[in-house]
């Protein structure tokens, strides 16, 4: 079977579980040149990584601190030179218990800043390293846009981290303390940095708020406005309804599913309904609004459609 995608659109894939959706994409898609591929792995971390260590956020901040200061970045590590002595830079000390669970408690001589105090007298903007660890995602999206902490790269990571709705997370919260969904987020925040022309992103709203899937969405028309193309497979009608073309798999499982299909704009699938002229409104934008005047399925001056490949 060969099956259109349109580039240079959000294009949504949907169907019933086991309907074949992830073997379409991923087996004719993912591997090829210029494909970005968000899947659904979960993240590895130790107790010491952190959204600032995972995501490569920490690196423009200890060479902001380093410049400012006129000393080096490595000060700025809680895993190198300017850790803490007595804790190592975790900022607690752990005491294994035998058979029972692991106890921690607040350095002392830290307490729990994780750097040595030599190294806190360094300040960027008015805060010094740990502060900065301290704050949340969006208090420190302002910080480094503005000031004597402007720091474009490290602005650009935690721009796209705000985006995926974890501005309330700390720089320097440890990855063992998030959640299933939180983890996923930060993962597709680091993702989406890579350069390539179509990206693919399998189920990201896991564990979203529906107020965080709007911010997702509005990432994803980042990335389509910027030229690139976009393959999302996912159940949620909310992504589904913003979509600018969707391939619906069958109702059935298996062979079946992945022998019957349907391409169509989302405005069609959902006929308007004299009755609910509101959720025709809510159906037919902002996608619509973005491909009016353009061929079906495609946002202006978008690519044409390109063959994939086929799915036995």
């Amino acid at each position: 079977m060969d099956v259109d995608v349109p580039l240079g659109v959000l294009c949504v894939v949907t169907g019933v579980a086991g309907s074949g959706k992830s073997s379409l994409i991923h087996g004719s898609v993912a591997g090829r040149d210029g494909v970005v591929v968000i899947d659904q792995g979960a993240i590895k971390g130790s107790r010491r990584s952190n959204p600032a260590t995972y995501t490569g956020l920490l690196e423009p901040i200890r060479k902001a601190f380093a410049k400012a200061n006129g000393v080096k970045p490595a000060l700025f590590s809680s895993n190198s030179e300017g850790a803490c002595p007595t804790c190592n830079g975790a900022g607690v000390i752990f005491t294994e218990l035998g058979v029972m669970a692991t106890v921690e408690s607040t350095c002392e001589d830290c307490e729990g800043r994780r750097f040595q105090a030599s190294v806190l007298e360094y300040t960027l903007g008015g805060r010094n390293i740990s502060e900065v660890l301290a704050m949340s995602m969006t208090e420190a999206e302002v910080f480094f846009s503005e000031g004597e902490a402007r720091t474009p790269s490290a602005h650009k990571i935690l721009d796209r981290l705000v985006d995926v709705g974890l501005g309330y997370l700390t720089l320097g919260q440890p990855l063992t303390t998030l959640s299933g969904g939180e983890r996923q987020r930060v993962k597709l925040a680091t993702q989406m940095a890579e350069k390539g022309d179509v990206y693919v992103l399998d189920e990201p709203t896991t564990g979203l708020h529906l107020a965080d899937v709007e911010n997702l969405l509005g990432l994803l028309d980042r990335l389509v406005e910027s030229g690139k193309s976009v393959i999302v497979i996912e159940h949620h009608q909310a992504v589904m309804a913003h979509a600018d073309w969707i391939i619906d798999l069958g109702r059935a499982q298996g062979t079946t599913a992945a022998r019957s299909f349907s391409r169509a704009r989302p405005q069609s699938l959902w006929p308007p309904s004299p009755r609910s002229p509101a959720s025709t409104s809510r159906l037919t934008s902002p996608a619509e609004r973005r491909c009016a005047g353009s061929v079906p399925g495609k946002r202006a001056g978008a690519a044409r459609c390109c063959c994939l490949g086929k799915v036995a």
